[in-house]
Parts: structure tokens; C-alpha cells; sequence
């Protein structure tokens, strides 16, 4: 017999075995997520932590012994949601805080990766369609951007003029840049928590928020290609753009699994109990993106105003990046080994 086949039988055999522990936690953590800890009897309370050490050990066994990767992520998330549940309410707020960005808030993002797949594609769809239209014709600009927004950036403007807006607040106070901050930071989160909170119309208004928004971008981008601009646009937009438009693709993320809960409701769930789960395990998304979009204008509101080097911002705009790729992929992995815990 093979390797391969030793594996698959022993696979097969702890998960026969230790089937029933991962049941019962997904259960009560369900119900907990639902309804609150006070459903709970005592005994239930009691048998949570064990039952969370187990699936938690049975995490790390099952990467050594299986290659079956949907066996891995449901019993990543099942602990990532078990510990929320044993741990969450033990918190000081000092704790709790480190716990959410070290933890909670990256590992929601991790289990959200194929919604968030899905949210960047309906964005930069949007966003080549109005790029390419508007190379096409200048006149479809004004189909995606209003005059309040654009603000004088439009197809007639001169180059000169459109330049000028990109570097433009080197000498603006920082009271003036404060309050600039503050009201992109309310703006943009507004945006997020819309395309989060429509989700649960089956996740429509979500998907036309994350492509209207797209079509905002790509149009902006044609315009300045057309005028030759386009590194010069994207000095200005990466420094802060890189924070804010992951922080509204992770709200469109959050959204359309929210709309998926809405339309194919767990198993012995009303639908609205579906979606206030999804909502639950989908929050810690949330919070942090709102996190994001205050450090996104912090970022617009000061840094890019103060800084007119093209090679500074492209800098910060990379370091930026890489930051988030690894905070996102490596961060607060339940990767610790614990012995296992028999249940009967």
C-alpha cells in the first residue's frame, strides 16, 4: 500500500472518530453566535473549552495527515470561531484589542479569501470598463463622475490643470488637513458600511456599489492616461489608495458573503438567523476595514498633502502594500499544538 493510501485511511479514520466533537462545538458556538452565552447551560459552558482544545488539536493533526484542504479551512475557521467564543468574553480591553488585531480580524479576513476574490473582480471590472470608454470617449467621463466630485478634473480641463491638482497642499495648515482627514474617513467608511450592510438583499446592492465604484476609479485613470499622467495619478492615489480600496473591497467581501447567507440559509436556520450568524462571524472584517479607512485619510489628509516627491510616495505606497500582504496571509495563523483532548 502507498504512502498516499496509509494517509487517506488514517484520514479517514480520525475524522470518523472525532466527527462528532467538531459537530457538537459547531453547534454550541452557532447557537452562541445567534443568541448569546446566556442559552447555554452550565454544563454546556463548561464542556466549551474542551471541546475547542480538541477540534483546535485535531487542526494540527489533520494538516500532518490529510490532504484534504476543505477538512483544513473548516476546521480553521470551527477553532478560529471556537476561541471568539471561549476566550471573548475573558478579556480585558487592553487584551482584547491586541487580541482582535493579532488574531481575530486577520483570520476573519483569511476565511473571507474567495469572497474577496470575488469583490476585487466585480471592482476592476468596473474599473477597466470606464477606463476603457473614457479612452474612447472623453465625454463618457461625466457618465461616472459627478461634477462634486470631480471638481474641476474633467475631460475640460488642461493638462496643466489636472497636474496641478496632484500636487497641489503643500501649504495648507494642519487644522484645515485635519478636518479634510476626518471627513474622507467618514466618507469612505460610509461607502464600506453600505456595501456591507445591503448585503443581505442577496448581496445585488453590494455588487453594483463595488463596480459603481470601480467605474469612479477607471474613469479617473483614463482621463489622466489620456493626458499622459498616469504615473504622476497613481503617486497620488497608492499612498492612501492601497489601505482604502482593500478596506471597501474587504466590506464588499463581508457584504456578498452576508447576501450568500441570505440566500442559501444554513441548515435548520430562518433567514434571518442566517444572516445575524453571518453577520457575527463577517464583523471582525468589518471593524478593522473601519480602522483602515481612518488610516487611509490619515494618510490622504496629511502625508500626501505634505509630500510632493513622486519617489516617496511610490515608496510608501509599496511598503504599504507588502505590509498588508504579509499581516493578511501570515498574522494570527492558529498554527500552536496542544494536546489532544478525549471527549466521550
Amino acid at each position: 500500500m502507498t504512502d498516499y493510501n496509509q494517509k487517506t485511511l488514517r484520514s479517514t479514520r480520525f475524522r470518523k472518530d472525532r466527527e462528532h466533537i467538531w459537530d457538537e462545538l459547531e453547534q454550541l458556538v452557532l447557537r452562541v453566535d445567534i443568541h448569546g452565552l446566556k442559552t447555554l447551560s452550565a454544563e454546556e459552558i463548561e464542556r466549551l473549552p474542551h471541546l475547542y482544545r480538541a477540534t483546535l488539536s485535531s487542526l494540527n493533526t489533520v494538516k500532518t495527515i490529510s490532504h484534504d484542504k476543505n477538512l483544513i479551512e473548516y476546521l480553521t475557521t470551527l477553532s478560529t470561531r471556537g476561541y471568539h467564543v471561549v476566550y471573548g468574553t475573558r478579556l480585558n480591553i487592553k487584551k482584547a484589542i491586541v487580541d482582535f488585531f493579532t488574531i481575530l480580524f486577520p483570520q476573519s479576513v483569511r476565511d473571507l479569501g474567495r469572497y474577496l476574490a470575488f469583490s476585487s473582480g466585480i471592482f476592476f471590472a468596473g474599473m477597466a470598463v470606464a477606463w476603457l470608454m473614457v479612452l474612447k470617449d472623453p465625454t463618457f467621463y461625466f457618465a461616472f463622475v459627478a461634477e462634486s466630485m470631480a471638481n474641476g478634473r474633467d475631460p475640460n480641463a488642461t493638462t496643466e490643470y489636472l497636474e496641478s491638482m496632484l500636487f497641489d497642499g503643500g501649504d495648507s495648515d494642519s487644522s484645515s488637513l485635519a478636518l479634510f482627514a476626518s471627513f474622507l474617513a467618514s466618507h469612505n467608511a460610509k461607502i464600506g458600511m453600505m456595501a456591507f450592510g445591503l448585503g443581505f438583499a442577496g448581496g445585488v446592492p453590494t455588487v453594483y456599489l463595488l463596480f459603481q465604484n470601480g467605474l469612479v476609479l477607471g474613469a479617473f485613470s483614463g482621463l489622466y492616461h489620456s493626458r499622459d499622467l498616469t504615473f504622476e495619478l497613481y503617486s497620488w492615489l497608492l499612498p492612501h489608495g492601497v489601505t482604502e480600496i482593500l478596506a471597501i473591497l474587504l466590506c464588499g467581501a463581508a457584504g456578498l458573503y452576508i447576501g450568500k447567507a441570505a440566500v442559501f440559509c444554513e441548515e435548520n436556520l430562518s433567514r434571518f438567523d442566517s444572516i445575524v450568524a453571518a453577520g457575527k462571524r463577517v464583523g471582525p472584517t468589518v471593524i478593522g476595514a473601519v480602522v483602515m479607512f481612518f488610516l487611509a485619510s490619515l494618510i490622504e489628509g496629511f502625508f500626501r498633502q505634505w509630500v510632493q516627491s513622486i519617489p516617496v510616495r511610490y515608496g510608501v505606497a509599496t511598503v504599504t502594500a507588502l505590509f498588508w500582504i504579509f499581516y493578511f496571509s501570515s498574522v494570527g495563523r492558529l498554527d500552536q499544538s496542544e494536546d489532544e483532548v478525549e471527549l466521550g
